[in-house]
């Protein structure tokens, strides 16, 4: 059975271009659904739907959220469809499964005067200079671009060579796209882009240490700052500006990016091709924002609306 799930992880990977994140956790839900299934002395190979079922109410009990089921249903499914496509099973018992109704929750967002009091503290906390350029990097690009955390940490230095207006972005699947830059951003960039290059500069003539690829260079196995370091630096950083840590994340940053670019007007098409998203029903989580604009323009301009 180990061998089925290696080879759809690899499927995945080749075929869609899953990225290492999203690899990691079907593995971690698929082997929790093997786990569940030996435990009772069946196998992966040989599932019912039943047992399937069995499993995803063992999960409900366990308290888990509808959206983690679902991922895990999600996992099941692509597993059991590649298995059936590749002739390992001759049935799908996972095809006529549904899975549960995830609650369309509004996204956490913060308000324009958060976002400037994080980037007050990124400029700030840092015990050296170099992390107070970095961390202020880190956020505007971030702010100003929208970008997923791992697709910010992984950006090559590339990319930022020439003052761009403009950064090419790789995101979910291999896909690229154009993010466009702020001048607060840009300057930000210009900053830690001339500080980053004098410290490669020093340590080769010091070290003879080999230039790195990465925009935020790291000792770590990827090359590069990772994602769960950022998310723990931006908790500190809330909590140095007198914000909830609990509130704040990379992801609730890239939810305030769009949040304001829709309360300002953009066009939520433009907000879609910026942040990404496949599917324009997923940008759509961001109209809630319209309701008050929209009140205006109909009590301003109307002509029912005149008293």
């Amino acid at each position: 059975m180990s061998g089925w799930v290696d080879l759809f992880l690899e499927a995945q990977a080749a075929e869609r271009g899953a990225a290492l994140n999203s690899l990691q956790a079907y593995r971690r839900d698929l082997d929790a659904f093997r786990s569940h299934i030996e435990h009772r002395g069946g196998a992966i190979a040989t599932a019912t739907r039943g047992e399937i079922e069995g499993f995803l109410v063992a999960c409900e009990a366990e308290g888990l959220a509808a959206s983690t089921r679902a991922r895990r249903l999600s996992a099941i499914r692509g597993l059991y469809r590649f298995a059936h496509e590749e002739g390992l099973r001759t049935d799908d018992p996972a095809i006529r499964i549904t899975g549960p109704q995830k609650p369309k929750t509004l996204p956490k967002t913060l308000s324009q005067g958060d976002v400037d009091a994080l980037l007050t503290a990124a400029e700030d906390m840092g015990r050296t200079e170099a992390e107070r350029l970095r961390d202020t990097c880190l956020l505007q690009l971030l702010y100003a671009t929208g970008m997923r955390v791992s697709e910010l940490v992984a950006l090559p230095v590339a990319a930022a060579r020439g003052d761009p207006r403009m950064l090419l972005v790789r995101g979910k699947g291999g896909k690229e796209r154009m993010v466009p830059l702020s001048p607060a951003a840009r300057d930000a960039l210009a900053v830690w882009l001339a500080h980053r290059d004098a410290a490669e500069a020093e340590a080769r003539a010091d070290r003879g240490s080999a230039p790195s690829p990465q925009l935020f260079p790291s000792r770590g196995k990827s090359g590069h700052l990772t994602r769960i370091w950022f998310h723990g630096r931006i908790k500190s950083l809330a909590a140095f500006a007198g914000l909830d840590p609990d509130d704040v994340s990379p992801h609730v940053l890239r939810h305030a990016f769009a949040t304001h670019l829709l309360a300002g007007g953009a066009d939520l098409r433009a907000i879609q091709a910026m942040l990404g998203h496949a599917d324009i029903s997923t940008t759509e989580i961001y109209t809630h924002v319209l309701e008050t604009r929209l009140k205006e323009l109909v009590l301003t301009h109307h002509p029912l609306a005149e008293k």
